[in-house]
């Protein structure tokens, strides 16, 4: 499967309003519905190696700041009223779903799990 097969069937197809997957130096491999400004990628993929400054700064995804609801080496976590940010680290990558006032956050949570645990057995 592409990588925009992942972001288009498995995120977006499972309820994201847009999502992305990027390398782990931020560049982007496929988005749909989600660009990131310049600098956004990089700038999530460091909140990584150290998550609790996302606590401080926030995640800022498509030109939107969300505050940090949950920070650690895997997951980060973000919400803006009632739409949220998800991003999700894999040993190359990280995953990034934005979703909309609908999608409840423990099932925008489970989604994007289940992807980066089948993507970290696969090597990825």
């Amino acid at each position: 499967m592409s990588w925009q097969a992942y972001v288009d069937d498995q995120l977006v197809g499972a309820g994201f309003a847009g999502a992305a997957i990027i390398g782990l130096d931020g560049g982007s491999w496929a988005s749909k519905n989600l660009n990131l400004k310049p600098g956004e990628g990089q700038k999530i993929a460091n909140l990584f190696k150290n998550p609790a400054n996302a606590y401080a700064e926030g995640i800022t995804v498509n030109g939107i700041k969300y505050l940090c609801v949950k920070s650690d080496d895997r997951s980060i976590y973000g919400k803006k009223a009632a739409t949220g940010v998800n991003c999700v680290k894999t040993s190359k990558a990280v995953l990034i779903g934005i979703y909309a006032e609908g999608f409840q956050p423990g099932q925008a949570a489970n989604t994007i799990e289940k992807l980066a645990d089948y993507l970290i057995s696969t090597g990825f």
